[in-house]
């Protein structure tokens, strides 16, 4: 029997747990593996390592997926400005299904016989992780500790303290979740329909209270440069932008949601980065996209959203949606003009080679210039035509 298992491993206690019991309960050969998609620096990742030696993995390894992350998901949630129900920016979400695909890479390249996962019966992650697995390795087993036992803290705590494993168990009174695209928060607060997080809940605290201006450039929908410092890759601007804005609390709130199992969810998050450029792009889109590119990207992007959300990343549709956005893309190009105050922000404008809010053919509300007054009445007098005809012939009907 194959007894090589591949560990998700975040070194939390459930993920801690998984590894001393699939090694010592079950005799696994444990392969602890961390995906950092934008959440641990060098020195956390330091820790994790020695924390998974600790508790008797065979091997630890951590992969560096910030740039696959974005190249693969976070630059298409950009082009498509995707706010799931107008609100949260899929942090999460995009990260696990990326997170899933790293593992189960990691997993065909080693020959596991097995891969494990620390979620519980009551959540989203469960059902992406077992998915993509399914999906991309199909004949290696998912293992699935707490879930399947449905254990309790408590119970974890005691079986890693019998087995001579101690860490700090304190709970800390919110989970945190960090990552390239935002930061999620859960408490107390987020168990109910009614209450709001308290201040000290979010990981970045107000340092900043004077306005500040922040120029975000974009080529083909991509941030390329901050404050006129270019970058190698859209990654380090997003992290910039992230270092600039969540100084002032921006890119707060609560996202109310239906999870994939069917019952409604409730979480906090702070994505600074994500908020401001995702409105930026907003904006620049607005002057450089016909209304109908416009109108169908809308659609499309809410479907893009929705099925990432719901872990049908790997479906070829989503592939299509790309394509489509990218597309899209070709005239996304220009500078936008922000204004960072605590806990908001105020887009000033763009400027852009692209902009169709162009004078030359008319001001609004001002000037015609490409058309005349006799133009218009005739095109009204077609186009109110059909509902002329309409509204006499049904004239009495309520």
């Amino acid at each position: 029997m194959n007894k090589k298992v591949i560990l998700a491993f975040s070194g939390g206690l459930d993920t801690s747990y998984c590894a001393k019991y699939l090694s010592e309960t079950l005799g696994y050969d444990v392969y602890a593996v961390t995906v950092n998609t934008g959440g641990f620096s060098k020195e956390e990742e330091k820790e994790l390592e020695k924390k998974a030696l600790n508790l008797g993995v065979k091997e630890y390894r951590c992969v560096d997926a910030q740039e696959d992350y974005y190249n693969s998901c976070v630059k298409y949630l950009i082009f498509g400005n995707v706010l799931k129900n107008n609100t949260y920016p899929l942090s999460v979400s995009a990260e696990r299904t990326i997170q899933a695909q790293e593992i189960a890479k990691y997993a065909i390249e080693v020959g596991a016989g097995a891969i494990a996962h620390g979620s519980t019966g009551a959540g989203n992650d469960q059902v992406r992780f077992d998915l993509i697995f399914q999906v991309m390795c199909p004949d290696i087993e998912i293992i699935t500790p707490i879930r399947d036992m449905a254990l309790s803290r408590e119970e974890e705590i005691e079986f890693l303290k019998n087995h001579g494993y101690e860490m700090e168990f304190h709970k800390a009174q919110y989970s945190v979740n960090k990552g390239l695209w935002g930061t999620s928060v859960g408490g107390k607060e987020t168990l109910t329909s009614r209450n709001y997080l308290p201040e000290e809940a979010f990981p970045s605290q107000v340092q900043e209270t004077q306005p500040s201006e922040l120029e975000i450039e974009f080529k083909n929908g991509e941030v390329v440069a901050v404050n006129g410092e270019s970058f190698n890759h859209s990654v380090y601007a997003i992290q910039k932008i992230e270092a600039l804005a969540s100084a002032y609390g921006i890119g707060r709130d609560i996202h109310v949601g239906d999870t994939i199992v069917g019952i409604k969810g409730r979480v906090g998050f702070e994505a600074a980065a994500a908020s401001v450029i995702i409105k930026s792009h907003h904006l620049l889109e607005k002057h450089t996209l016909s209304k109908y590119q416009q109108m169908m990207k809308s659609q499309l992007s809410d479907w893009y959203g929705n099925w990432l959300h719901e872990a049908l990343f790997l479906d070829p549709v989503m592939r299509n949606i790309e394509s489509f956005l990218t597309d899209s893309q070709k005239t996304v190009t220009g500078k936008v003009f922000v204004t960072l105050h605590p806990y908001r922000f105020v887009l000033n404008g763009i400027e852009s080679d692209h902009d169709l809010m162009s004078d030359k053919f008319g001001s609004y509300g001002e000037a015609n210039r490409a058309w005349t007054g006799d133009d218009v009445k005739g095109y009204t007098k077609i186009v109110s035509n059909s509902l002329n005809i309409y509204h006499q012939i049904n004239q009495n009907i309520n």
